[in-house]
């Protein structure tokens, strides 16, 4: 019983809340002075800040409900623009069309703490997609408004090194999400002067990086992540530095979560470091395939892969048979390191052939989401590294294989408008199974 009361309790308190929350909404929208309009918007952002998890659910439920588009308002000038197309009438059914709450996420971005508060706002809505899928259409207006005010051109790319604010080194820290950092002395040696730290700021953000990527400076291509993130290695002389790879790439906002900026990241540190380093050759990456294990052990209907001949297809199904039986009749000993220490090159040109398989074939060109994002950006496949990871992270999602992409910053362009037409742009060394 007192349990009863304690829970009806909390939800008179939730309803108070979300109902404080929708007046103080629409009396922003209502606002027609700028002053006014900005001190009711700061007061909006503050009360975000503290609002209880399930007065949120009741505001997005009110921002789906009463801040959508009137049906009936828009059926009405949308047969006016269809019977006399004309610039008033189009402006007419455009500002209809809008919803209101893209209005109110505009006056909230406009006072000090709204970006942040809007950010907030999308974390949340993500969170709660699964399951209320009414929210989608809020869901598309935010991800709308976040791509023009993180449009590259309004950021700030600044370079991380270990004279940085100790609050923002505790960011690269703890959001580091591809190689964990190992303690302060793991980051000095990230930071020393054959690697760098790059990240993007946005002016409302100031002390909080959105996304940030780590570059080694190398004499060669690497093969394995190891010596890139060993902690006790020695830095290597400037006047050998002539491959720039990046290793990681990490997002640090889930907010903004399908904004791209990842890609802008990589081709401006790349320029950056070309002019300040013109000895460099070539940029490429040591990159992950974090769905490979995942795709094999399913069992996959390898006779389903696109483009695949009679004799691809034998090839494939041998390579699998042949990692089957090192394995014990058991694919996931893959991920243990103890069977790649033995490996031959017969096995291990089984398992670079079912990599390739699953990057070129499965189930679209670059089904790997890694292999997606380099591809896309303009990358070229350039080479698989077995054993390129042998952590414990690397062999379960991958059974310790890495990949190289590299970026020739005067294909990049050309390459993603193939990748777009379904072409894989990959060196001879990743030949295309069957």
């Amino acid at each position: 019983m007192l349990e009863e009361i304690r829970q009806a309790a909390a939800r008179q308190r939730s309803a108070r809340a979300t109902r404080r929350m929708t007046l103080a909404s629409k009396r922003l929208l209502s606002e027609k002075g700028e002053l006014g309009g900005m001190a009711l918007a700061s007061e909006l952002v503050d009360r975000l800040q503290d609002l209880p998890e399930e007065a949120l659910a009741g505001y997005f439920d009110y921002m789906a409900s009463e801040l959508s588009p009137d049906p009936q308002a828009v059926l009405s000038l949308a047969q006016a623009y269809a019977d006399a197309p004309s610039a008033a009438t189009l402006l007419a059914l455009t500002a209809t069309v809008e919803p209101a709450r893209q209005e109110l996420f505009r006056r909230l971005n406009r006072v000090p703490g709204g970006t942040a508060a809007v950010l907030h706002l999308r974390r949340a809505l993500l969170a709660r997609l699964p399951g209320r899928p009414h929210l989608r259409a809020i869901e598309s207006d935010l991800l709308h408004l976040l791509n023009s005010w993180f449009n590259p051109g309004f950021l700030q790319m600044k370079r991380v090194d270990w004279n940085s604010p100790a609050q923002l080194l505790e960011r690269i820290i703890h959001h580091e999400a591809v190689h964990a950092v190992d303690g302060w002395d793991d980051l000095r040696r990230r930071l020393q002067p054959d690697r760098r730290c790059f990240a993007f700021f946005h002016p409302q953000l100031r002390d909080e990086p959105l996304i940030f990527v780590e570059v080694a400076l190398l004499a060669e291509m690497p093969t394995a992540i190891a010596p890139l993130i060993d902690k006790h290695s020695t830095p290597l002389p400037t006047d050998r530095f002539r491959e720039a790879a990046f290793y990681s790439i990490s997002n640090c906002e889930p907010g903004l979560r399908g904004v791209s900026l990842g890609n802008f990241l990589i081709k401006t540190v790349a320029q950056q470091l070309q002019r300040e380093l013109p000895r460099l050759r070539r940029f490429c990456t040591l990159s992950p395939i974090p769905g490979f294990a995942d795709w094999l052990l399913s069992e996959p209907d390898l006779s389903a892969l696109p483009q695949l001949r009679k004799v691809g297809l034998a090839e494939l199904q041998a390579a699998r048979e042949r990692l089957r039986a090192l394995g014990g009749g058991d694919l996931s000993a893959l991920q243990g390191a103890a069977i790649h220490a033995g490996m031959d090159e017969i096995h291990t040109a089984a398992l670079c052939q079912l990599a390739s398989a699953y990057l070129l074939l499965s189930p679209t060109p670059a089904g790997d989401p890694v292999a997606r994002f380099h591809l896309d950006n303009g990358a070229r496949l350039e080479r698989l590294n077995p054993r390129g990871n042998l952590s414990a992270k690397g062999l379960r999602q991958s059974f310790g294989m890495m990949v190289n992409y590299v970026y020739d910053l005067d294909k990049v362009e050309a390459r993603h408008a193939e990748f777009r037409q379904g072409e894989v742009a990959r060196s001879r060394s990743v030949g295309q199974p069957g």
